[in-house]
């Protein structure tokens, strides 16, 4: 790897080379992210999660930088084209479009029309018109380069060739395209037309039928919609700036002198941009525009992930889950506190009195039956009436009846995953399943869905796929290591995100324990097949075991730091559990004389927070949330309404709002909060629970538009 981009990484996190160059050398020992972040603060100077993924991917993107060129290098080399200018040149250009440029006038390429002119001996001429003698004739000077033998029938056909050269080597020139990037991205301004008799069949893209602004401003959401509008046949959409001053500016790097041969050169030039560069450079910047609104969809979607993924857990808990349903019944779960699955029925609270009576006695007798602690309702069809349904039962004040956003349980249900789970059940006992077990812990449950389909994204489908999973995975992974996993009871899809396990060591640890029991310490994780020493030190510190006989196997704290900490223990005379339970012991610690060469403050620092807190799960405290009563339904709502909901999606527009009437509202970005806000993520976010008002209904759109400014500034506005 090229020493200047260790300088160049450290300047854009604005960190220092060694850093950049310590997690480089991590990374390339096979270090985790979430390893790096947290057991070697040392080595990075306590550089966190989002840096050292940073540091990852730019280091990714220089060494296909390095890669290409290297291949330019050798296909030069080959054809006897590398000279010590070109060699330089290559080595200063300081991205992939500079490189390019420098190869472009070599690159092997199809006959175009200046090859061909150049076939018919028209190079000379071409060469002639450039230099620009003012004393030059050009249909004087295109005289001898006529030639009926080599396709050339007149002067302006020797003329035009020699037009054609000059516009394909203005087209190649690096400074010219340069030029050109600046002024597109300072100018070019985006128009999307409709496309003519598409516009009923593309009526979503209404918006967008006669749209234009500057491009640079363009919000990404909306180019990604434009975008989307385009290629599904139903926009037109060009990037341009004002065509004429874009064929003006190339002038400046080509005229001599004013003189009948600047005529021909200026055409070539005129030419060269409308025929070449326009739409090479327009392809360019909105290859450009789009990455950069792609780079901020997965943002925000990461965003709305993590904080889904995090959200906090019921716990260990007795559950009865129910997905709704009106014809075909609602399906009733009961689940222990491993979410084992006890019991399950169908009941009917629609279809008739006699059906409903029985589908009480049916709820109170599992309720009693399996000693249930909470009620998990799926928010899909028929919730409201479902819950309404189970709050009328009159059940102990202590069972709390929750709303849970099912999104991706239908997903889960009908995957390999779930079959293997309950190969006898029906993907309607899968997804109650799921819905109760999503209660009970959110992050267990969802990473066993494809998490594009758990609905907190935006334009997902429009992005680079590869770049999307790659984010998403980098979310999931952060997660499930900074809750960290009990090895005893972790399914094989949460463990496969730990830190170096992945699918098969996670299959083979779940093998191991169901063959020889549960782990009794982590030391055991070292028989698993093919678990060694490496992947065992990237996962060890996350993986827990609860009733290990070492209490530090239940902590964060990495066995390869448990001397450090028995040492502590035996300098105050006492045991490891009494360091644990014993607040006035770990006061009389100094840090300081337990710094090595190995081990400094930072980590030293860290033990000492998770021997204070061993185990503890960063997530917040469950409570529980009730929708409001009687608005139930679209129908139900009318401008001016107070109510409560839960944000289930957060977009660069706005935020979605769950109020419980089957269709989320939409807060756009000006209602978000009394001051302004360029970021929604600034102010909700995902799971966050929010008091609303109704601004308006559209009742045949299903569109509600709601509000979270205070009364004052509403009043104001309206």
């Amino acid at each position: 790897m090229n020493d200047n981009w260790f300088a160049r990484i450290a300047d854009e996190l604005k960190v220092t080379s060694l850093q950049v160059m310590a997690t480089a050398q991590l990374l390339d020992e096979g270090g985790t992210v979430p390893f790096i972040s947290r057991y070697r603060k040392e080595r990075t100077g306590s550089l966190d999660e989002v840096q050292i993924q940073t540091i990852r991917d730019r280091l990714e993107q220089f060494a296909e930088f390095d890669k290409r060129r290297e291949a330019i290098v050798k296909s030069l080399t080959e054809r006897n084209l590398l000279t010590d200018e070109l060699t330089a040149k290559i080595d200063k250009a300081a991205n992939i479009s500079e490189l390019e440029d420098v190869y472009l006038p070599y690159r092997q390429k199809k006959r175009t029309r200046a090859t061909i002119a150049r076939e018919k001996g028209l190079e000379e001429l071409a060469q002639m018109l450039l230099q620009q003698a003012v004393d030059l004739n050009p249909a004087v000077a295109a005289v001898p380069f006529v030639s009926a033998e080599k396709g050339v029938e007149s002067v302006e056909d020797a003329l035009q060739g020699a037009r054609d050269i000059i516009a394909e080597m203005v087209s190649e020139n690096a400074e010219v395209r340069a030029a050109l990037r600046e002024l597109f991205a300072a100018e070019a301004v985006l128009v999307s037309k409709v496309v003519r008799d598409k516009e009923s069949e593309g009526a979503k893209f209404r918006d967008y039928f006669d749209w234009q602004e500057p491009a640079a401003k363009i919000a990404g959401h909306r180019l990604l919609a434009i975008l989307r509008g385009e290629n599904e046949g139903f926009l037109k959409v060009s990037l341009q700036p004002d065509a004429e001053k874009a064929a003006r500016s190339l002038t400046r790097f080509y005229r001599q002198a004013f003189c009948p041969a600047w005529e021909q050169v200026r055409a070539a030039s005129e030419d060269s941009y409308k025929r070449l560069l326009s739409s090479s450079i327009e392809n360019e910047f909105r290859k450009q525009l789009r990455e950069r609104a792609e780079e901020e969809a997965i943002r925000v979607f990461a965003a709305n992930l993590r904080e889904l993924l995090m959200a906090p857990p019921l716990g260990q808990k007795s559950v009865m889950a129910i997905d709704p349903g009106f014809r075909t019944g609602c399906k009733v779960v009961c689940l222990d506190p491993q979410g084992k699955l006890l019991e399950h029925e169908v009941i009917f609270i629609s279809q008739s009195e006699k059906a409903r009576e029985a589908s009480v006695l049916l709820v109170k007798k599992l309720v009693e039956r399996h000693k249930i602690e909470a009620v998990a309702i799926g928010n899909g069809t028929g919730s409201r009436e479902t819950e309404a349904f189970v709050k009328s039962l009159q059940l102990p004040a202590s069972i709390a009846v929750v709303m849970v956003n099912e999104s991706g349980a239908s997903i889960y249900s009908a995957s390999e995953v779930a079959r293997e789970e309950f190969p006898t059940q029906d993907v309607t006992v899968r997804g109650a399943v799921s819905i109760g077990r999503r209660l009970m812990d959110p992050l267990a449950e969802l990473v066993k869905i494809d998490a594009k389909s758990i609905g907190v994204g935006q334009y997902q489908h429009d992005v680079e796929q590869a770049k999307l999973k790659k984010g998403l995975d980098d979310v999931v992974m952060s997660c499930v290591n900074g809750v960290g996993v009990e090895v005893n009871t972790a399914s094989r899809q949460i463990l496969s995100y730990v830190a170096g396990l992945g699918p098969q060591l996670a299959k083979n640890i779940v093998s191991w324990r169901e063959e020889n029991g549960p782990f009794k310490n982590r030391r055991q994780l070292n028989k698993v097949p093919r678990l060694g020493p490496r992947a065992f030190e990237q996962a060890a510190g996350f993986l827990r075991v609860r009733n290990s006989d070492n209490p530090l196997d239940n902590s964060a704290v990495h066995p390869e730091s448990y001397k450090i900490v028995e040492k502590m223990a035996k300098d105050l005379d006492c045991s490891v559990g009494d360091l644990i339970k014993s607040q006035e012991l770990r006061n009389r610690i100094k840090l300081k004389e337990y710094i090595s060469e190995e081990t400094g403050l930072p980590t030293l620092s860290d033990i000492m927070k998770e021997l204070s807190r061993p185990g503890l799960d960063p997530r917040d405290k469950f409570e529980a949330f009730s929708f409001a009563d009687g608005v139930n339904e679209i129908k139900d709502l009318s401008p001016g309404m107070l109510l409560p909901g839960i944000v289930t999606n957060v977009t660069q527009f706005g935020a979605f709002v769950d109020i419980g009437v089957h269709q989320d509202g939409l807060v756009h970005v000006s209602q978000l909060s009394d001051r302004f806000v360029k970021d929604p993520g600034e102010v909700v976010k995902v799971q966050q629970k929010v008091m609303v008002r109704v601004l308006e209904v559209d009742t045949a759109r299903r569109r509600i538009s709601l509000s979270m400014k205070s009364e004052k500034k509403a009043a104001e506005k309206w």
